[in-house]
Protein backbone atom coordinates (compact mmCIF):
# COMPACT_ATOMS: atom_id res chain seq x y z
CA UNK A 1 0.00 0.00 0.00
CA UNK A 2 3.10 2.28 0.63
CA UNK A 3 4.31 1.53 -2.41
CA UNK A 4 0.93 2.72 -4.09
CA UNK A 5 0.90 5.79 -2.40
CA UNK A 6 4.09 6.64 -3.38
CA UNK A 7 3.77 5.87 -7.06
CA UNK A 8 0.64 8.12 -6.48
CA UNK A 9 2.29 10.98 -4.85
CA UNK A 10 4.88 11.14 -7.94
CA UNK A 11 2.42 10.91 -10.36
CA UNK A 12 1.00 13.71 -8.76
CA UNK A 13 3.95 15.61 -8.58
CA UNK A 14 4.61 15.25 -12.25
CA UNK A 15 1.09 16.20 -13.41
CA UNK A 16 2.18 19.64 -11.40
CA UNK A 17 5.41 20.33 -13.26
CA UNK A 18 3.97 19.39 -16.12
CA UNK A 19 1.45 22.06 -15.49
CA UNK A 20 4.02 24.57 -14.74
CA UNK A 21 6.72 24.22 -17.40
CA UNK A 22 9.69 26.77 -17.08
CA UNK A 23 8.53 30.04 -19.56
CA UNK A 24 9.67 33.11 -20.44
CA UNK A 25 8.13 36.09 -20.31
CA UNK A 26 8.50 39.31 -22.46
CA UNK A 27 8.12 42.40 -21.30
CA UNK A 28 8.26 45.90 -23.77
CA UNK A 29 9.87 48.94 -21.39
CA UNK A 30 11.18 52.33 -22.13
CA UNK A 31 11.27 50.82 -25.68
CA UNK A 32 13.80 48.00 -24.77
CA UNK A 33 12.35 44.31 -25.12
CA UNK A 34 13.51 42.48 -22.12
CA UNK A 35 12.26 39.17 -20.59
CA UNK A 36 11.69 37.15 -17.39
CA UNK A 37 12.00 33.91 -17.17
CA UNK A 38 9.72 32.03 -14.80
CA UNK A 39 11.23 28.65 -13.60
CA UNK A 40 8.98 25.67 -12.51
CA UNK A 41 10.04 26.40 -8.83
CA UNK A 42 9.11 29.97 -8.47
CA UNK A 43 5.74 29.15 -10.27
CA UNK A 44 4.86 26.41 -7.33
CA UNK A 45 6.06 28.43 -4.78
CA UNK A 46 3.47 31.14 -5.91
CA UNK A 47 1.21 28.72 -6.52
CA UNK A 48 1.72 27.27 -2.86
CA UNK A 49 1.92 30.59 -1.49
CA UNK A 50 -1.93 31.54 -3.42
CA UNK A 51 -3.07 28.50 -2.15
CA UNK A 52 -2.30 29.17 1.01
CA UNK A 53 -3.88 32.53 1.50
CA UNK A 54 -7.02 31.42 -0.27
CA UNK A 55 -6.78 28.67 2.71
CA UNK A 56 -6.41 31.67 5.76
CA UNK A 57 -8.90 33.59 3.83
CA UNK A 58 -11.43 30.64 3.92
CA UNK A 59 -10.63 29.37 7.40
CA UNK A 60 -11.24 33.30 8.75
CA UNK A 61 -14.04 33.85 6.80
CA UNK A 62 -15.74 30.47 8.05
CA UNK A 63 -14.71 31.65 11.55
CA UNK A 64 -16.67 34.99 11.09
CA UNK A 65 -19.82 33.31 9.72
CA UNK A 66 -19.32 30.25 12.89
CA UNK A 67 -19.08 33.60 15.22
CA UNK A 68 -22.36 35.13 14.24
CA UNK A 69 -24.17 32.51 14.33
CA UNK A 70 -23.32 31.95 17.82
CA UNK A 71 -23.78 35.27 18.40
CA UNK A 72 -27.20 34.72 16.87
CA UNK A 73 -27.74 31.47 18.70
CA UNK A 74 -26.85 33.73 22.31
CA UNK A 75 -29.06 37.11 21.37
CA UNK A 76 -31.81 34.42 21.35
CA UNK A 77 -31.08 32.64 24.15
CA UNK A 78 -31.12 36.18 25.93
CA UNK A 79 -34.30 37.51 24.66
CA UNK A 80 -36.15 33.89 25.67
CA UNK A 81 -34.68 34.12 28.86
CA UNK A 82 -35.81 38.42 28.84
CA UNK A 83 -39.29 37.24 27.58
CA UNK A 84 -39.31 33.94 30.22
CA UNK A 85 -38.67 37.00 33.16
CA UNK A 86 -40.93 39.51 31.48
CA UNK A 87 -43.55 36.85 32.10
CA UNK A 88 -43.08 36.13 35.56
CA UNK A 89 -42.21 39.38 36.63
CA UNK A 90 -46.03 40.02 34.94
CA UNK A 91 -47.49 36.87 37.17
CA UNK A 92 -45.85 38.59 40.47
CA UNK A 93 -47.32 42.06 39.30
CA UNK A 94 -51.08 39.78 38.33
CA UNK A 95 -50.34 38.53 41.54
CA UNK A 96 -49.41 41.40 43.55
CA UNK A 97 -52.50 43.45 41.67
CA UNK A 98 -55.00 40.83 42.93
CA UNK A 99 -53.71 40.88 46.67
CA UNK A 100 -54.38 44.37 46.68
CA UNK A 101 -57.61 44.29 45.24
CA UNK A 102 -58.74 41.98 47.53
CA UNK A 103 -57.40 44.47 50.30
CA UNK A 104 -59.17 47.00 48.90
CA UNK A 105 -62.43 44.96 49.29
CA UNK A 106 -61.72 43.65 52.71
CA UNK A 107 -60.86 47.52 53.95
CA UNK A 108 -64.39 48.83 51.85
CA UNK A 109 -66.06 45.67 53.90
CA UNK A 110 -64.90 46.90 56.67
CA UNK A 111 -66.02 50.56 56.55
CA UNK A 112 -69.41 49.12 55.62
CA UNK A 113 -69.67 47.17 58.33
CA UNK A 114 -68.55 49.90 60.83
CA UNK A 115 -70.79 52.53 58.74
CA UNK A 116 -73.86 50.29 59.17
CA UNK A 117 -73.22 49.49 63.19
CA UNK A 118 -72.94 53.53 63.50
CA UNK A 119 -75.37 54.04 62.02
CA UNK A 120 -77.88 51.90 64.20
CA UNK A 121 -75.40 51.85 67.45
CA UNK A 122 -73.65 54.82 67.27
CA UNK A 123 -69.72 55.63 67.29
CA UNK A 124 -69.37 54.66 70.80
CA UNK A 125 -70.71 51.48 70.37
CA UNK A 126 -68.06 50.83 67.27
CA UNK A 127 -65.45 51.67 69.32
CA UNK A 128 -66.30 49.62 72.24
CA UNK A 129 -67.08 46.47 69.86
CA UNK A 130 -65.14 46.78 67.18
CA UNK A 131 -62.29 48.78 67.94
CA UNK A 132 -60.31 46.02 68.76
CA UNK A 133 -60.63 43.58 65.84
CA UNK A 134 -60.66 46.98 63.21
CA UNK A 135 -57.21 47.98 64.93
CA UNK A 136 -56.14 44.44 64.36
CA UNK A 137 -57.02 44.55 60.73
CA UNK A 138 -55.66 47.78 60.02
CA UNK A 139 -52.54 46.62 60.83
CA UNK A 140 -52.77 43.43 58.80
CA UNK A 141 -53.43 45.33 55.99
CA UNK A 142 -50.88 47.64 55.86
CA UNK A 143 -50.12 49.10 52.58
CA UNK A 144 -46.58 49.11 53.37
CA UNK A 145 -46.45 45.41 53.61
CA UNK A 146 -47.34 43.00 51.11
CA UNK A 147 -50.47 41.10 51.80
CA UNK A 148 -50.44 37.39 51.56
CA UNK A 149 -53.71 35.67 51.31
CA UNK A 150 -53.62 33.52 53.90
CA UNK A 151 -53.59 36.69 55.62
CA UNK A 152 -56.27 38.61 53.57
CA UNK A 153 -57.64 34.98 54.26
CA UNK A 154 -58.05 35.31 57.94
CA UNK A 155 -59.33 38.50 57.99
CA UNK A 156 -62.35 37.61 55.24
CA UNK A 157 -63.11 35.18 57.84
CA UNK A 158 -63.36 37.16 60.71
CA UNK A 159 -65.25 39.66 59.36
CA UNK A 160 -68.00 37.07 58.07
CA UNK A 161 -67.73 35.40 61.74
CA UNK A 162 -68.53 38.75 63.19
CA UNK A 163 -71.13 40.01 60.86
CA UNK A 164 -72.78 36.59 61.70
CA UNK A 165 -72.59 36.73 65.68
CA UNK A 166 -73.89 40.24 65.31
CA UNK A 167 -76.41 39.38 63.04
CA UNK A 168 -77.82 36.99 66.04
CA UNK A 169 -77.43 39.68 68.56
CA UNK A 170 -79.86 42.09 66.00
CA UNK A 171 -82.33 39.62 65.54
CA UNK A 172 -82.76 38.71 69.49
CA UNK A 173 -82.69 42.38 70.19
CA UNK A 174 -85.40 42.49 67.76
CA UNK A 175 -87.66 39.93 68.55
CA UNK A 176 -87.70 42.11 71.70
CA UNK A 177 -89.08 45.10 69.60
CA UNK A 178 -91.55 42.86 68.04
CA UNK A 179 -93.21 41.24 71.25
CA UNK A 180 -93.27 44.86 72.45
CA UNK A 181 -94.75 45.51 69.26
CA UNK A 182 -97.60 42.69 69.68
CA UNK A 183 -98.35 43.96 73.00
CA UNK A 184 -100.20 46.48 71.72
CA UNK A 185 -102.09 44.64 69.95
CA UNK A 186 -99.99 45.58 66.37
CA UNK A 187 -98.68 43.13 63.85
CA UNK A 188 -94.51 43.40 63.59
CA UNK A 189 -94.50 42.11 60.32
CA UNK A 190 -97.61 44.12 58.99
CA UNK A 191 -95.88 47.14 59.58
CA UNK A 192 -92.37 45.82 58.38
CA UNK A 193 -94.26 45.15 55.35
CA UNK A 194 -95.37 48.57 54.74
CA UNK A 195 -92.09 49.64 55.28
CA UNK A 196 -90.76 47.36 52.67
CA UNK A 197 -93.01 49.23 50.41
CA UNK A 198 -92.05 53.05 51.20
CA UNK A 199 -88.28 52.43 50.50
CA UNK A 200 -86.58 55.04 48.07
CA UNK A 201 -83.14 57.38 47.39
CA UNK A 202 -80.31 57.47 45.15
CA UNK A 203 -78.62 54.33 43.68
CA UNK A 204 -74.89 53.88 45.20
CA UNK A 205 -73.36 51.16 44.05
CA UNK A 206 -71.30 49.17 46.42
CA UNK A 207 -67.97 48.88 44.76
CA UNK A 208 -66.13 45.36 46.40
CA UNK A 209 -66.76 41.55 45.75
CA UNK A 210 -68.83 41.73 42.79
CA UNK A 211 -71.73 43.42 42.51
CA UNK A 212 -73.53 41.46 45.15
CA UNK A 213 -73.00 41.83 49.22
CA UNK A 214 -71.12 38.43 50.86
CA UNK A 215 -74.17 36.13 52.68
CA UNK A 216 -73.64 37.25 55.96
CA UNK A 217 -73.05 40.80 55.29
CA UNK A 218 -76.68 41.19 52.93
CA UNK A 219 -78.17 39.04 55.90
CA UNK A 220 -76.51 41.52 58.45
CA UNK A 221 -78.01 44.68 56.68
CA UNK A 222 -81.59 42.79 56.76
CA UNK A 223 -81.22 42.21 59.96
CA UNK A 224 -79.98 45.70 61.34
CA UNK A 225 -82.87 47.81 59.15
CA UNK A 226 -85.32 45.26 60.26
CA UNK A 227 -84.13 46.37 64.23
CA UNK A 228 -84.56 49.90 63.29
CA UNK A 229 -87.75 50.21 61.74
CA UNK A 230 -89.26 48.75 64.33
CA UNK A 231 -87.77 50.12 67.49
CA UNK A 232 -88.45 53.51 65.11
CA UNK A 233 -92.11 51.99 65.15
CA UNK A 234 -92.14 51.55 68.83
CA UNK A 235 -91.03 54.79 69.96
CA UNK A 236 -93.67 56.26 67.95
CA UNK A 237 -96.25 53.69 69.34
CA UNK A 238 -98.52 56.04 71.75
CA UNK A 239 -97.99 54.87 75.66
CA UNK A 240 -97.49 58.37 77.66
CA UNK A 241 -100.58 59.40 79.54
CA UNK A 242 -101.97 62.36 77.91
CA UNK A 243 -103.12 64.08 80.86
CA UNK A 244 -102.38 63.62 84.66
CA UNK A 245 -105.65 63.56 85.41
CA UNK A 246 -106.57 59.48 86.17
CA UNK A 247 -108.82 57.64 84.30
CA UNK A 248 -112.02 56.95 83.80
CA UNK A 249 -115.30 58.04 84.07
CA UNK A 250 -116.05 56.06 80.47
CA UNK A 251 -114.08 53.13 78.36
CA UNK A 252 -113.57 51.98 75.30
CA UNK A 253 -116.38 50.04 73.84
CA UNK A 254 -120.53 49.55 74.13
CA UNK A 255 -122.21 51.85 76.72
CA UNK A 256 -125.27 53.79 77.61
CA UNK A 257 -125.23 57.23 76.31
CA UNK A 258 -125.30 59.97 78.27
CA UNK A 259 -127.60 61.91 76.37
CA UNK A 260 -130.68 59.68 75.45
CA UNK A 261 -129.59 56.53 77.12
CA UNK A 262 -129.63 54.39 74.53
CA UNK A 263 -126.62 51.41 73.66
CA UNK A 264 -123.65 53.02 71.72
CA UNK A 265 -120.20 52.27 70.70
CA UNK A 266 -117.46 54.58 72.63
CA UNK A 267 -114.56 54.50 70.63
CA UNK A 268 -112.27 56.24 73.44
CA UNK A 269 -111.34 56.85 76.89
CA UNK A 270 -112.90 59.74 79.01
CA UNK A 271 -110.05 61.35 81.52
CA UNK A 272 -112.28 63.61 83.66
CA UNK A 273 -110.79 66.81 85.00
CA UNK A 274 -111.02 70.49 85.48
CA UNK A 275 -111.09 73.40 82.50
CA UNK A 276 -107.82 74.56 81.20
CA UNK A 277 -105.57 71.28 82.60
CA UNK A 278 -103.14 70.39 80.30
CA UNK A 279 -103.25 68.00 77.62
CA UNK A 280 -100.00 65.83 76.55
CA UNK A 281 -99.71 64.49 73.11
CA UNK A 282 -99.01 60.54 74.11
CA UNK A 283 -96.08 59.92 71.66
CA UNK A 284 -93.66 61.78 69.19
CA UNK A 285 -95.59 62.31 65.94
CA UNK A 286 -96.99 65.56 63.82
CA UNK A 287 -100.07 67.40 64.11
CA UNK A 288 -102.36 66.66 61.15
CA UNK A 289 -105.36 68.64 62.55
CA UNK A 290 -106.70 70.81 65.34
CA UNK A 291 -109.88 71.84 65.07
CA UNK A 292 -113.76 71.17 65.90
CA UNK A 293 -115.39 67.54 64.28
CA UNK A 294 -118.92 66.80 64.95
CA UNK A 295 -119.34 65.59 68.34
CA UNK A 296 -116.04 65.62 69.24
CA UNK A 297 -116.11 69.37 69.47
CA UNK A 298 -112.33 71.04 69.50
CA UNK A 299 -109.93 68.50 68.54
CA UNK A 300 -106.04 67.76 68.11
CA UNK A 301 -105.01 65.03 66.47
CA UNK A 302 -101.72 63.61 66.13
CA UNK A 303 -100.00 61.52 63.60
CA UNK A 304 -97.26 58.81 64.67
CA UNK A 305 -96.79 56.82 61.36
CA UNK A 306 -97.72 53.20 60.29
CA UNK A 307 -101.25 54.53 60.25
CA UNK A 308 -101.48 55.03 63.90
CA UNK A 309 -103.17 58.40 65.22
CA UNK A 310 -103.78 59.63 68.68
CA UNK A 311 -107.35 62.13 68.76
CA UNK A 312 -107.90 64.41 71.48
CA UNK A 313 -111.48 65.77 71.72
CA UNK A 314 -113.70 68.19 74.20
CA UNK A 315 -111.05 70.68 74.32
CA UNK A 316 -111.27 74.14 75.51
CA UNK A 317 -108.05 75.87 73.62
CA UNK A 318 -105.47 74.48 71.30
CA UNK A 319 -101.62 75.46 71.67
CA UNK A 320 -100.34 72.83 68.76
CA UNK A 321 -100.70 73.86 65.61
CA UNK A 322 -101.32 72.09 62.12
CA UNK A 323 -97.81 70.41 61.18
CA UNK A 324 -95.98 70.90 64.06
CA UNK A 325 -93.98 68.18 65.33
CA UNK A 326 -94.31 67.28 68.85
CA UNK A 327 -92.54 65.47 71.44
CA UNK A 328 -93.92 62.68 74.09
CA UNK A 329 -95.05 64.72 76.92
CA UNK A 330 -95.58 67.82 75.21
CA UNK A 331 -98.09 70.10 75.95
CA UNK A 332 -100.74 70.44 72.63
CA UNK A 333 -104.06 71.80 74.34
CA UNK A 334 -106.26 72.64 76.92
CA UNK A 335 -108.89 70.60 78.65
CA UNK A 336 -112.42 71.42 77.82
CA UNK A 337 -116.21 70.30 77.64
CA UNK A 338 -116.74 71.68 73.79
CA UNK A 339 -118.90 69.37 71.65
CA UNK A 340 -121.04 66.63 72.88
CA UNK A 341 -119.87 66.29 76.23
CA UNK A 342 -121.48 66.49 79.92
CA UNK A 343 -118.46 67.59 81.49
CA UNK A 344 -114.88 68.61 81.64
CA UNK A 345 -112.91 65.81 80.64
CA UNK A 346 -110.57 64.68 77.75
CA UNK A 347 -111.93 62.49 75.40
CA UNK A 348 -108.77 59.98 73.99
CA UNK A 349 -109.15 57.76 70.75
CA UNK A 350 -105.83 55.75 69.35
CA UNK A 351 -106.44 54.86 65.29
CA UNK A 352 -105.05 52.59 63.31
CA UNK A 353 -105.56 53.32 59.49
CA UNK A 354 -108.51 55.17 60.23
CA UNK A 355 -110.01 52.56 62.97
CA UNK A 356 -110.41 52.71 66.79
CA UNK A 357 -108.66 50.23 68.89
CA UNK A 358 -108.65 49.62 73.09
CA UNK A 359 -106.15 52.76 74.19
CA UNK A 360 -106.19 50.64 77.53
CA UNK A 361 -103.03 48.44 76.06
CA UNK A 362 -101.36 51.53 75.49
CA UNK A 363 -101.85 52.85 78.66
CA UNK A 364 -101.51 50.07 80.44
CA UNK A 365 -97.73 48.59 79.02
CA UNK A 366 -96.32 46.63 81.02
CA UNK A 367 -92.86 47.95 82.70
CA UNK A 368 -90.62 45.64 80.69
CA UNK A 369 -92.19 46.78 77.54
CA UNK A 370 -91.87 50.07 78.43
CA UNK A 371 -88.36 49.17 78.69
CA UNK A 372 -87.40 48.52 75.65
CA UNK A 373 -88.88 51.34 74.28
CA UNK A 374 -87.00 53.52 76.45
CA UNK A 375 -83.59 51.76 75.02
CA UNK A 376 -85.20 52.05 71.04
CA UNK A 377 -86.02 55.54 72.40
CA UNK A 378 -82.33 56.62 73.93
CA UNK A 379 -80.53 54.74 70.88
CA UNK A 380 -82.46 56.50 68.23
CA UNK A 381 -82.00 59.41 69.93
CA UNK A 382 -78.25 59.00 70.26
CA UNK A 383 -77.71 58.07 66.42
CA UNK A 384 -80.05 61.63 65.68
CA UNK A 385 -77.66 64.01 68.01
CA UNK A 386 -74.62 62.66 66.46
CA UNK A 387 -76.22 62.32 63.13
Amino acid sequence: MSHQFKRGAAALRAWIIARCPEREIALLSAGQLKSIRLSTRAQLTTASLLAGLTLTWLAVTLSVMTGRADLSRERAMLEAKQQAVAGAAGKVDRYRQSMDDLARDLRQRQDFIDDLYRAHFGEDAVQRDTGAAKQTQSSDLSIGASPEAATLAKIDARQRHFAVRLTQAVRQRTEKTAAAIRSYGLNPNALARTAERAQGGPFVPWHGQGDELPGEFEKLADALSRMEFLESSLMFIPSGRPTTAPMQSSSYGYRRDPFNGKAAFHAGIDFPGSRGQPILAAAAGKVSFAGQRSGYGNVVEIEHGNGLTTRYAHLSGFVARVGQKVRPGQKIALMGSTGRSTGDHLHFEVRMKGEAINPRRFLEARDDILQVQKMARARLADIGGRG
